[in-house]
């Protein structure tokens, strides 16, 4: 059995890289928000056990680190949508190192953010009317997130 260079740099290879360029987008990032969300639904399922009338609010605390996950699967998309048969293996690198900026930053900055978020429920316990420095102070971590979904999406689209 002999190995042949033909299968790393075939007519397949730029559409295989440029498909595991939206699953790494898309698991990266989601696998990102999947935990953080997680990590905030429990904080958010203890308040509520003590305070019911607080569910709305520590919803949105909750969900703020789902985010990443539709930004990675926004990009994915992208990269999905500009996938032809035959392309250029230089093409399919391209598109896969695109959808890391959206992946790195949705798997890192999602479970920062559902800290930032937990951290906010505690002002929600205590204090109500100031949940929105809470909203706000999780919020400051999507910035980082954004930043790398819009340099996934400039290096697709430019």
């Amino acid at each position: 059995m002999s190995f042949n260079i033909e299968y790393l740099f075939g007519p397949e290879t730029g559409m295989f890289l440029a498909g595991l360029g939206v699953a790494i987008a898309i698991f990266l990032a989601g696998t990102g928000s999947a935990r953080a969300v997680g990590m905030a639904g429990e904080a958010a399922a203890a308040l509520t056990r003590e305070k019911p009338e607080l569910f709305g609010q520590a919803l949105v605390l909750q969900l703020l680190p789902a985010t990443q996950g539709l930004y990675g699967f926004v990009i994915g998309l992208i990269i999905l949508l500009n996938i032809e048969s035959g392309m250029d293996a230089s093409q399919g690198w391209y598109l896969l190192a695109a959808s890391l900026p959206v992946a790195i930053t949705g798997f890192t900055s999602a479970p920062s953010q559902a800290k930032a978020s937990i951290a906010g429920m505690q002002i929600l316990a205590q204090r109500p009317e100031n949940v929105t420095q809470g909203i706000v102070y999780s919020a400051m971590v999507e910035t980082y997130a954004i930043l790398g979904f819009v340099a996934s999406l400039l290096m697709i689209v430019l």
